[in-house]
Order: structure tokens, then sequence, then C-alpha cells
């Protein structure tokens, strides 16, 4: 029986594109700006129906590519975001995209100009996701998984300058959260991401109050709707970066038990950019780990015999109806040849472990 295989969010977009991502902000795009923005309000019908006869064109070649190279579960690509994590922020109350926040991220690796909270975080009463979910499945009978940001990683891409208590914050951001991915499951989505980079950088957070927000993302969502969270330690400047500061990798293991007893049923950690100590599966008992085996931000492309050797092993720590196969993190760094290429090798090492 072949693992199965997935993707995690991002695809790269294709050039004609009008949305760009902040995987080419080295190219003079910007994802946080007023620009942006401009592109989500135009003024005319007629402009709004040929953008979004665009955005629905990009979702569906990301979906092709996909099912093209094998995967089982695909993603919309996030074609329609040029951040995945602005583009859900854009659609609630208390953000200000207009006045930004100059603010230092990744451990001081990064600075950047964020949008900021100047009010209570609610759902703007309009749902956008199910819209999404509902165009990328309109391509595919493979069931298509959509994703949204965590509260602890939304927290840490904004700035905040509304409320004196980052529980607080991290729950009514959870609450709004919980408002569109109810709405993903009536809508019929049976997979729904949660992601949660920011856990590996603060596992203290995390373990506080991360967890229990994760929660109330997913309160009241049917059990028959799978509840992935993905966890990866961090993107690097650009491809080929080879000095870029990852979360330290004992963040798996100080968080292990707490995934394991949650309401969670994926769990998605990366191992192909950097080999974990699989002793950390042994933790697992319950949960299944979707395994990162092709890093998303190098360049080689990984060999099939050296996937699935990677696979038998984690296969030594981990029931095989408990590990499912996909990338690192999302794809937006390769471009379209070589994400392709690897994702390819991936579904074939999938198959032949």
């Amino acid at each position: 029986m072949a693992l199965k295989t997935t993707c995690l969010g991002a695809y790269p977009k294709p050039d004609w594109l009008p949305v760009r991502d902040w995987f080419q902000v080295d190219e003079g795009h910007t994802t946080s700006g007023s620009e942006v923005t401009k592109l989500y309000t135009k003024a005319s019908a007629a402009a709004d129906a040929e953008f979004e006869a665009l955005l629905d064109k990009a979702t569906g070649q990301a979906v092709a590519d996909q099912v093209a190279c094998g995967i089982d579960i695909v993603t919309d690509g996030e074609q329609r975001r040029e951040n995945y994590i602005h583009y859900h922020c854009r659609h609630l109350n208390g953000f200000d995209f207009e006045n930004l926040t100059a603010k230092v991220l990744r451990s001081g690796a990064y600075k950047t100009e964020l949008p900021t909270i100047r009010g209570k975080i609610e759902p703007e009463g309009t749902h956008f996701l199910d819209h999404d979910w509902r165009v990328a499945q309109g391509f595919t009978d493979r069931p298509v998984k959509l994703t949204v940001p965590g509260p602890i990683t939304i927290m840490d891409t904004t700035a905040n300058a509304h409320y004196d208590d980052d529980r607080q914050l991290a729950f009514d951001l959870a609450d709004a959260l919980n408002y569109e991915i109810r709405a993903l499951a009536d809508a019929g989505c049976k997979y729904i991401q949660v992601d949660e980079p920011l856990f590996a950088r603060k596992p203290k957070e995390a373990l506080a109050y991360g967890v229990d927000a994760l929660e109330r993302c997913f309160d009241g969502v049917p059990d028959d709707v799978t509840r992935v969270v993905h966890m990866c330690c961090g993107y690097p400047n650009h491809l080929d970066d080879t000095t870029y500061l990852k979360a330290d990798p004992n963040c798996y293991f100080e968080i292990a038990d707490a995934m394991d007893a949650s309401s969670i049923h994926q769990l998605s950690l990366e191992d192909a950019h950097r080999h974990n100590d699989l002793a950390l599966f042994d933790r697992f008992k319950r949960i299944t780990i979707v395994f990162g085996a092709i890093a998303i931000a190098k360049s080689r492309v990984e060999p099939v015999e050296e996937i699935a050797t990677r696979l038998r092993r984690a296969l030594e720590h981990i029931d095989r109806d408990r590990l499912v196969v996909a990338p690192d993190c999302g794809l937006g760094f390769l471009g379209r040849d070589l994400a392709m290429a690897k994702l390819n090798n991936m579904a074939a090492a999938a198959a032949e472990a």
C-alpha cells in the first residue's frame, strides 16, 4: 500500500497572475501595503470579473499540477493569497493595512513593515474561504485541503497596538478563525489545516496557550473533518540559503506530548531540510505525522530512492497508517518546473516505500 501524499499550501504562482506573494519580495513586490489592497478593491465589476477569472485559472493550474504529480490530497496552491497570513487578516475587523508598523522578525533575521492591530479582532461577517475551496474542488475529484494561519503565527507577523494580553489576542483570533473554519466544514471541505510554524520558535507560548487556541479554532467542527496542524521550522530568505537560522530542533520534542493529547488528527513536521532524531516519532501514540520529505528551499531535486530510504527509516518509529508524505512546507520558492520535479519524485518514493 502506497503512503498517502499531500501538499501543505503555497504553490508557485504563474507570471501572468497580478497577485504576487512574499516569495517575490526581492523582486520589488510588497505583501502588506496599499498596493496589494487595491487588487482586492477594484472599482468596476468588469475588472473584478477579470481578476477573479485569473485567480480561478491559476488555482486550476495549481490543482492540475499536483494531481499530475500523483498527490492524493491537494491544496488550492494559495493562488489568491499574496501572503498566507495577511490574506486572511484582510477579512477581519481590527487590522489596519494602511498605517503599517516596522517590526523585526525571525530572531532578528528579517525586518519589514506589517499590518497593525488597532481594534478588537472579529470576523467581517462574510465568509470567503468556502468560496476559495469550492473553486479549487471544482477542478478535481481528489480532496482539496484548505489552509488557515494560526493565532500565534498571525500575532508574530502583525503588529499589536491594541491588546494588553497576548492570550486574549490569541483567543480572539482563534474565534475569528473558527468562524471561517466552520463555514469551510459546512461547505464540505474534509481537510482543514491551521499553520502554526511559530510553535517551533515559541514552544513556551505554544504550551501556555497556543494548543488551547488551536482547540478553539476547531471548536464545533465535525469529526469527519481531518484537523491538520502544520509546524515547520521557518523559511530562509532565498532559494539555497545555507546560513538561515532555523528553530531549535528540540522544539518538536517539547510540544510532542501536548499535540498528541490534543484533538488534532494530523501534525505536519519538516524533516527534509534538517533531519529529525526519529526517536521523536516514538512519542506520538495517536496522531498522524505529515512527514516533510522534500526540501522547499533547495534547488537540488532529491532522488526517489533517497526519499524512500528516509521514509522507511521513519516507518521504524511510526505505524504505516499514521504517516503521510509531504514537502517540508509550501513550494513558492521553487518555481513550477522544480516544484513538479520534486513532487513527482516524492510521490514515486511514497509508492515505493
